[in-house]
């Protein structure tokens, strides 16, 4: 009974810290933030939270790799980060050259005749702009070591229980985000939208421009 009781608050502690972590990376409001925003107004609910969960799962995915300490993986990723990072520029002005040219009418009119078609893309965009930051691997890696769990000792089920409560945690957010702007969804007009779009558009360029510095500087 003991031990029942033991293994319950490590789970709950765990999960929780994981919770933390996982709002606390998404809450910035970066290049998906700006997407997930974007994309709630021109084409609904579903497609923003889509858009997060891309950013959740590669969160989840170099929070995995830190958990874990794949040491070889880590060396890959920091071998090739300028890469990377080239390829997280070049998606980030390629998002931006669409936002600024999408006419918000189309897009809407788009929607209703293919409903939910297109989530996949809106999902794949975010994860790759995501995974295309290397350096979110030392963040994840930090907190792991703050909870001192990742050593060669580490707890499997431990290092398991903090990435699922990071997933929830990411993906509350994006919900969250998702469903408050779509309260509001109704309130643009079209012309209003279009102007959201080429805001967007300046700063996801400006994202890129910024990913591309951070090489040389």
């Amino acid at each position: 009974m003991i031990y029942f009781y033991f293994l319950c608050d490590m789970i709950f502690d765990y999960f929780w810290k994981g919770v933390i972590v996982g709002l606390s990376a998404s809450i910035p409001l970066g290049p998906v933030g700006v997407l997930c925003i974007q994309r709630t107004l021109n084409k609904g609910r579903i497609s923003g939270f889509f858009s997060g969960l891309g950013a959740a799962s590669a969160d989840v995915f170099y929070a995995t790799i830190a958990g874990f300490g794949v040491s070889f993986i880590i060396d890959y990723l920091i071998e090739y980060q300028t890469f990377l990072r080239i390829i997280g520029s070049i998606v980030l002005f390629l998002l931006g050259y669409r936002l600024w040219y999408s006419n918000p009418g189309i897009e809407l009119r788009k929607q209703l005749k293919r409903k939910r078609k297109g989530l996949f893309g809106d999902f794949l965009s975010t994860f790759a702009l995501t995974i295309s930051n290397p350096i979110t691997i030392f963040v994840f890696a930090a907190v792991f070591a703050s909870f001192s769990i990742v050593d060669t000792r580490a707890n499997l089920w431990a290092v398991i229980i903090l990435i699922l409560g990071i997933l929830f945690g990411a993906s509350l957010y994006w919900f969250s985000l998702s469903s408050i702007v779509n309260i509001f969804r109704d309130k643009f007009r079209l012309r209003r939208l279009l102007y959201i779009n080429r805001i967007a558009s300046i700063f996801v360029i400006i994202f890129g421009i910024v990913i591309i510095l951070s090489i040389f500087l």
